[in-house]
């Protein structure tokens, strides 16, 4: 069981509750959620608390990831889309603290679960399509209906387009579980080979020093991929919230 990669992402109940047929049980994905959204409110709340002119460490680092999302979300959306600011900056960093915290010894990894990263795609797309549609009114569908297209095409041009909006959350959801799982299974895989090896004496000990440095890099690589697959996801929130900021236009 200690060498199975896949035994890492298991959901174990720490307090049963089960309440008119349905499980509410309060589980290990349920700790770790609890968890990342209190490290990172901490973490903000702390670094902030003070306001110091001159920065200190952990309010350079709070204010760096404030004015990041806030240049992405400019960027993406123009100036109108600051009013998502607060949505895509809580999205950015739920996603980046979950995954760091998943690289901790003995921890859970939140964005390895296909239905917690499926919830926040389809809150983001959800999001767009309810305010696109009050800002906008009918307008909105315009986004399936490019200006340009020649009459001829416009069918099946929307068509691609509306398959293209649909599978937002998919795509949006399966990149960041799929990332997350692929490469915490990998450095579960060399760290098994380093114990499986290092128990066959002298001789394995030295065929476990490969597999040894390609944990080391792939730790490294993980670290690089919880930045940026939080990146990657906020990016494309900003993105298809554009949408509903400019709607058809």
């Amino acid at each position: 069981m200690s060498n199975d990669p896949t035994h890492q992402f298991l959901i174990q109940k720490i307090i049963p509750i089960e309440i008119g047929g349905v499980d509410l049980s309060f589980t290990n994905a349920s700790l770790f959620m609890t968890a990342t959204v209190a490290a990172a409110a901490g973490f903000l709340y702390f670094a902030t608390s003070r306001r110091a002119v001159v920065p200190g460490r952990a309010q350079s680092v709070a204010e760096m990831a404030y004015e990041f999302v806030a240049s992405m979300l400019r960027e993406g959306t123009g100036g109108h889309g600051m009013t998502f600011f607060p949505m895509v900056f809580s999205l950015f960093m739920f996603v980046l603290t979950a995954n760091l915290l998943g690289m901790m010894p003995y921890f859970f990894t939140v964005t390895s679960q296909i239905i917690v990263t499926f919830a926040l795609a389809v809150f983001v797309i959800g999001t767009v399509l309810v305010y696109g549609f009050y800002k906008h009114g009918l307008h909105f569908l315009g986004i399936f209906a490019p200006a340009g297209v020649p009459k001829a095409l416009l069918p099946l041009v929307s068509a691609i387009e509306i398959i293209s909006f649909l599978s937002r959350p998919i795509s949006l959801s399966v990149r960041l579980f799929a990332n997350m799982l692929a490469g915490h299974i990998t450095l579960k895989v060399f760290a098994g080979f380093v114990a499986s090896m290092s128990a066959l004496g002298a001789l394995g000990v030295g065929g476990a020093i490969l597999p040894l440095l390609m944990t080391v890099a792939m730790t490294g690589l993980e670290f690089l991929v919880a930045f940026l697959q939080a990146y990657v996801f906020a990016v494309l929130t900003c993105m298809y919230l554009n949408d509903a900021v400019h709607g058809g236009h």
